[in-house]
This record gives structure tokens, C-alpha cells and sequence, in this order.
């Protein structure tokens, strides 16, 4: 009702004084006050239902409309040092959250306050730094960390859905680097739509122009200037607007004082020809603004704004604002640009995954009103248990709900719900979609999905990728044993692609991930983190093998040895399962009639599944395989499930050789993006690898090649590409499938094992 008493109020007053006799409204107003507000109420009374049943509904509808609207979730990413933590250290100051400033390498020794480089070295990456909250013009602004590495793809898919829109930060000396290349294209991917900000404007060769150059050709953004700056290097003052057409200065010790002047005479005709470009390039794309530039009708700063907000939320146009973050000039002004061209939580579309409907994708229309929808993006240590932080997409949580989770079906009370300032947290009874929140003592893993029952969606795929690549770690003092349990238990929750196994045969724990970088970061964190060494042995890559022909097996296990003996007799073949079966493994029972008795089936199922676990050639596990069992025998006395499994064990032994099996490696699919005068040294490069080549684009001045390549042979690879490429390629590769390895490299595989065997 907020919204009728304010709005509708002056017109319901106008249509009663107007509507009722004079004679009412004057004794209305000669009477005292009560008797005034009765007569009001009567009037009342005479407004037509249907007004008020609409207006009701006016009212209904907007309780989270507006504090939707005025919600922005961001992230600030781009390459290393460009200023990016500075430029936060002045969000948050501008913004109130923090009272005063300190520089990221200060001399006071404090350091800002969202610096991860020296809070990195001891605690990996900070609470704060998740997910700050600030107030800028009354709209609530959560500022998110984004990781910026491709090896962590889960994480930084979270990070990136998380978002609703970003600031691409760019040196303006430096210009358009590598890592900004890379940050944009998984924004790009993840389609966040973003501002972009030109900082160190105050340095020597500060050169905005060329920077909104290399943007427009090397990352193919559709942009144009929003401002001009007023000086350069040394004599940078401050900014002109080229939409406001206004001069902005930044005045006091920390520039948080912002007048607004004229546009300097001398800087009029520069003004306006950038003013012109950026109505152009925005018509390019916007009808409506179009229209207007065609049929040369003055256009409004509120035309202008209104088409640069819906071009930029279409993902077709990025605003460039300038400044210096280090002077604390043009901060407030990307501030202000946030609010008025990035999305907030109902303006960008998110889509979940229907789990009842084999992941078919539903769009949420994010609004409160709707069954709660929940993403469990980071998890922190705290000092009082696991801190979960959700960001809410849909529906609202309130503490002392029952949620539940839909990846493990769990379900959970809310104990307690905070919203985060950096690392102070407050309490808050509910929150709903379009927030991000934290929750304490819920006990889920990074990426896991909660909703209150009525729906079971997930927002990431629950198809996890199969981890490519394997190491031996062992602490090496035996008192840290508990620690290192800890370390490695907290890192599978929180990411789903890192996993620990047991090795049965050498006793040593196996971790196993994506790739060799991601294995050494996480035995970095270990003695970061945790303070435990940890050494490590040689990688290894997972192989699998396969049987590719039918072979018969027919196998008697007999044991007598005094007392009750083994008796188990099992008959039938193993065979390839068909390309594209969703199982590994398939077991099938054709007996016919009771020459086994059927409680004796389990035991010999788990006796080929057991045998599968390791084959004969290199001890990998073995896939695609089709157990089938036609016939057998049993003992009214000596069979026991014991007997039939170890039957079932060495007749899996004794009929592989003959079912031709072949060792199958994990191929990579690798993307790299090299300049075109390296190209003919990676592609060669690639070819000794035993690599494909299945794609060569031109990208710019880049080649961009996909290949597939056997990760057997993609050990130190990033090292060998820098030293080819001068440093200047990058390359990403995932997992593709597995596939048969070529005979010469099965057989020293074999040889090898044979050989490690012996020597053991």
C-alpha cells in the first residue's frame, strides 16, 4: 500500500474536492480535524471500486520492484596491475564503507582494505573480498570477486553467474594486455554486460584515445568515450561529461568533493565532436536514438542516457569512462555510471536447470514472489564454522526457514542469515532475490543449489567434469597428518573438480584435477594455508582400458582344505558395450534355471566389478564392458558368496587377454590463441605432440587453433609455449574423451608397468 498513499494520494484528493459538492468541502474544512478525516474517509468511499481494486494492484506489485531497481551486483576485473584494487579501495571510501584511504603498497602499513596480494600469501583470498556491500545514492552496490584463471573454470563460472554486470579496468598506458584479453572473453562467454574504465590517467604517456582504440580492434567492443578528460599526465584536473555536458572537478584531500562547471571554452569544439561520435556509435545499434540523430533532432541528456542503458544492457555497446583512481579523480562518476547503465537483478535473464526434466533449461523470472532459488557460490572458514555465500535468484529466505539442497537432498535449517561488509557482518531476518547473503552452519559444497522443495532446480550443471590428471602428496613431517586431512576435505568442498583417492597398492593419497596447474595451486595452498609440506610425486595421467571383441569365459574355483572348501563355477563372455552407452559398466544375468542359486548373483557381479577395477595391461580401471553370465555351477555345501566372487575375479583375469584389450588415453581439447608470426612453431609444436589440428581462425592479429592432443604429452606445456610464443600465447584445454592410444606407445606402456612391477 506504500505506494498508493504516496502517489495516488494528491490525485484521490483533487478527484473528491473536485467531484463533491462545495458545500461538503467546505464544512470538510470548517470542521476539526477528526471530523475532517471523516469526512475524507466518506468521500472515500465514493471512489469507484474498480480505481481502488486497480490501485491496490498498482500497490501489490511494486513491495520488490523497487529495491530490485535499485540493486546493482558487479565485478571489478581486469589484468594485473591496472589498478584495480585501488580503484575498489575508492568505491568503498566514496561510498562510506571504509573512512579512510591507505595505498596497496602503503607506507603506513596497512594496506587496502580489499588487497589480496599480501592476504593471498597467508590466507589465500580474503572473506571481504567475496562479496562487499556498499551504498552509493541509495542503491545497494555488492561488489564481487572474480577469479581471473582459466584452469579454475568452475570457479570462475560461479563467480561470473554471479554477476549481473562488470567494470573492465585498462591502463591507460599499458593499454589492451593479455589478461585483459582473457577477462573479457569470459565475460563475453558468460555474457556480462560492462562498463569499461581507462585508469592512471595522472601517469607520464597516459593515452586514453589509444587505449579506446586497441578496445575497439583487439576485443572487438562496440565503445565510445562517455567522457573527456580536462588535461592529461601532470596537469590532469578532472573530467567533462559528455552526456550532462557538465565539467566535473575533484576537490578536497581525497577528491570527495565533486563541482560541477561549465565545459572550459577552449575545450568546446573537442566536446562536441566526441559528443557527436558517441551519439553515432550508440545509434548504430539503438532505433529510438536513431531516429532522432537522422531527422537532426536535438537529443536530451535523458534521450542519450535512456539509449546508452538499453544498448549496454543488449550486450552491443560498452561505455568507456576515464580517470585516475590513485589521484581519486572520475571514481564517483563510474559510480554513477553503474547505477545508470548496468543491469540490475530482473533485467538480466538467468536460467536454471529443471533436474525432473533431464536438465532442460527454465528461466527464472527473479522475482521474490516466486519458489526460492539459491546458488551457494563461495565457501569461507570463518571463525564460527563454514560460511556459505548464496546469491538468491528467485523467491525469498527468511532465518529459521527449511531449505532444501538439491544436489545432495538434504534438508537444512537456516540457522543464521548476515549480510556481509567486508569482514563485519550483520544480521537480517530475510532477503530475497536479486541479494547475496551469507549463511552460517549449513554444510554444502561450492556450486550446490538450495530451494524450498516445490522446485528442483540447480542453477549449474550437475555434470561435473571427470578429472584428467593425478598426483601423489604425502606431508612430510608425520605430526601435521590432521592438517593436511583438513586442507585436502575443505578443498573438495569447494571445488567439485578436485578429487582424493587412496592409492590401494602403494597406500599413497592420489589428488586429481584439471590440469597441472590447478594441482600445484592447491598444493600451494596447502603450505600457504594450512602450513604443511606436502611432497609430491611424479603427475600421473588417468588412462582407462577396453576390451574391443567378445571372449568366452568358463572358470571353476575349487578350494578344499579341510572343513567347509570354495566352490564356484561361473560360464559366459565379455564384450564391448556399444558407442555412446551411458553406463561403464553393465552386468547381465541370462542364466536359466537354478544352476546358481540367485542370492549367489550380487556376489559375482561385485566380482567382475572388482576385477574391472584394474586390468591386467597397466593396472588402470576398464571401461565400456558387458558381463554376461549363461551358465554355472554350485555346491550344495562348499559355494558361499566368497566362492562365486573369487570365481568370477579370476575368470575376468583369465578370458581379458583374449578379449584384445587396448589401453585408452584422456585427449585435451586445446585452444590456443598465438600471434600470427608464431603460428607455424605451434603448429609444428602441436604435430610432435601427436596433436590434431581441427580448426585455424584468424582472430585480429591472432591464430586462434583448436586441436585435440593426448595429455600424455601436454606435461609443461605452458612453459614451451611462452619460450615460442615470446610470452605473448595463452592456451586453455579441457577435457574431451578418451580414446585408444596407437600400438608403439601401448606397448612401452606395458613395458613400463611390467617394469615398475618387477622392481617392486
Amino acid at each position: 500500500m506504500a505506494r498508493f498513499s504516496r502517489s495516488s494520494a494528491p490525485r484521490l484528493l483533487y478527484y473528491t474536492l473536485r467531484s463533491s459538492t462545495t458545500t461538503t468541502t467546505a464544512t470538510a474544512a470548517s470542521q476539526s480535524p477528526s471530523s475532517s478525516l471523516l469526512a475524507a474517509t466518506s468521500i472515500l468511499r465514493h471512489f469507484s471500486a474498480g480505481n481502488l481494486a486497480r490501485a491496490n494492484s498498482d500497490a501489490k506489485e511494486p513491495w520488490w520492484k523497487e529495491s530490485m531497481e535499485r540493486m546493482r551486483n558487479i565485478g571489478i576485473s581486469a589484468h594485473i596491475d591496472s589498478g584495480k584494487t585501488t580503484l575498489t579501495e575508492r568505491v568503498l571510501y566514496y561510498t562510506g564503507r571504509i573512512h579512510e584511504i591507505h595505498e596497496v603498497r602503503g607506507r603506513d602499513g596497512v594496506g587496502a582494505k580489499m588487497d589480496s596480494m599480501d592476504l593471498e600469501r597467508e590466507k589465500g583470498i580474503t572473506i571481504q573480498s567475496a562479496a562487499t556491500y556498499c551504498t552509493w545514492k541509495d542503491y545497494k552496490i555488492n561488489i564481487i570477486d572474480t577469479p581471473g584463471h582459466v584452469d579454475f573454470t568452475i570457479e570462475v563460472e560461479r563467480a561470473l553467474r554471479v554477476l549481473d554486470g562488470a567494470i573492465l579496468v585498462l591502463c591507460s598506458v599499458g593499454g589492451v594486455q593479455s589478461q585483459s584479453i582473457t577477462v573479457d572473453r569470459q565475460m563475453r562467454r558468460y555474457e556480462v554486460p560492462r562498463v569499461a574504465f581507462i585508469n592512471k590517467l595522472d601517469r607520464m604517456g597516459a593515452d586514453p584515445w589509444k587505449v579506446l582504440n586497441q578496445a575497439r580492434s583487439k576485443l572487438r567492443h562496440h565503445s565510445a568515450a562517455m567522457q573527456v578528460p580536462i588535461g592529461l599526465e601532470d596537469d590532469f584536473k578532472g573530467l567533462v561529461d559528455l552526456v550532462q555536458l557538465k565539467a566535473y572537478y575533484f576537490h578536497g584531500s581525497s577528491g570527495e568533493k565533486v563541482v560541477a562547471e561549465d565545459v572550459p571554452a577552449d575545450m568546446e569544439a573537442l566536446v562536441s565532436e566526441k559528443r557527436r561520435e558517441l551519439i553515432e556509435t550508440v545509434s548504430e545499434i539503438d532505433d529510438k536514438l536513431a531516429e532522432a540523430f537522422l531527422n537532426d533532432e536535438p537529443i536530451s541528456a535523458a534521450d542519450l542516457e535512456e539509449a546508452v542503458r538499453r544498448a549496454t544492457i543488449a550486450r552491443k555497446f560498452i561505455p568507456v569512462f576515464m580517470g585516475s583512481a590513485f589521484k581519486n579523480k572520475g571514481v564517483q562518476p563510474l559510480l554513477d555510471g553503474v547505477l545508470s547503465y548496468l543491469p540490475c537483478p530482473i533485467e538480466v535473464s538467468n536460467y536454471a536447470l529443471d533436474q525432473t526434466r533431464n536438465e532442460e533449461k527454465v528461466e527464472l523470472p527473479g522475482s521474490p514472489d516466486g519458489p526460492l532459488v539459491a546458488l551457494a557460490f563461495k565457501l569461507e572458514e570463518g571463525r564460527f564454522g563454514q560460511l556459505t555465500y548464496l546469491r538468491i535468484y528467485e523467491g525469498v529466505i527468511r532465518k529459521g526457514d527449511f531449505i532444501i539442497n538439491v544436489n545432495t537432498g538434504k534438508k537444512i535449517k537456516v540457522p543464521r542469515l548476515v549480510r556481509m561488509h567486508s569482514d563485519e557482518m550483520e544480521d537480517i531476518q530475510e532477503a530475497h532475490a536479486g541479494q547475496i547473503v551469507a549463511v552460517f552452519g549449513v554444510d554444502c559444497a561450492s556450486g550446490d543449489t538450495f530451494t524450498d522443495g516445490s522446485v528442483k532446480y540447480t542453477m549449474t550443471s550437475m555434470n561435473v567434469p571427470e578429472p584428467v590428471m593425478s598426483l601423489a602428496v604425502q606431508p612430510v613431517s608425520k605430526d601435521s597428518g590432521g592438517q593436511f586431512s583438513k586442507a585436502l576435505n575443505r578443498f573438495q568442498k569447494e571445488d567439485p573438480t578436485f578429487r582424493v583417492g587412496l592409492d590401494p597398492e602403494s597406500g599413497q593419497t592420489i589428488i586429481s584435477g584439471m590440469g597441472e596447474l590447478h594441482l600445484d595451486i592447491y598444493v600451494e595452498r596447502i603450505r600457504r594455508e594450512y602450513k604443511v609440506d606436502a611432497s609430491v610425486g611424479k603427475p600421473r595421467v588417468n588412462f582407462r582400458e577396453t576390451v574391443t571383441q567378445r571372449a568366452e569365459f568358463d572358470y571353476l574355483h575349487k578350494k578344499q582344505s579341510g572343513g567347509q572348501g570354495q566352490y564356484g563355477r561361473v560360464i559366459g563372455y565379455i564384450e564391448p558395450l556399444p558407442a555412446g552407452s551411458p553406463t561403464k559398466f553393465e552386468f547381465e544375468n541370462l542364466l536359466v534355471g537354478q544352476a546358481i542359486p540367485s542370492n549367489f548373483i550380487p556376489a559375482i557381479e561385485k566380482g567382475f566389478k572388482e576385477a574391472a577395477n584394474s586390468g591386467a595391461l597397466i593396472g588402470h580401471p576398464v571401461e565400456n564392458l558387458r558381463v554376461v553370465l549363461i551358465d554355472g555351477a554350485a555346491h550344495a555345501v562348499d559355494s558361499s558368496e566368497l566362492a562365486f566372487k573369487m570365481a568370477s575375479i579370476y575368470a575376468f583375469r583369465q578370458c581379458y587377454a583374449a578379449s584384445r584389450p587396448v589401453i585408452l588415453e584422456p585427449v585435451m581439447l586445446v585452444e590456443l590463441k598465438v600471434p600470427t608470426e608464431f603460428q607455424g612453431a605451434v603448429a609444428g609444436d602441436i604435430n610432435k605432440r601427436k596433436g590434431v589440428i581441427v580448426g585455424n581462425d584468424q582472430e585480429g592479429d591472432d591464430s586462434v587453433i583448436t586441436a585435440h592432443v593426448p595429455l600424455n604429452n601436454m606435461f609443461g606445456y605452458s612453459t614451451a609455449l611462452r619460450s615460442m610464443t615470446q610470452g605473448k600465447g595463452e592456451f586453455t584445454m579441457e577435457y574431451k574423451e578418451h580414446s585408444p592410444v596407437s600400438h608403439d606407445v601401448q606397448t612401452q606402456l606395458v613395458n613400463t608397468y611390467k617394469g615398475n612391477k618387477a622392481a617392486e
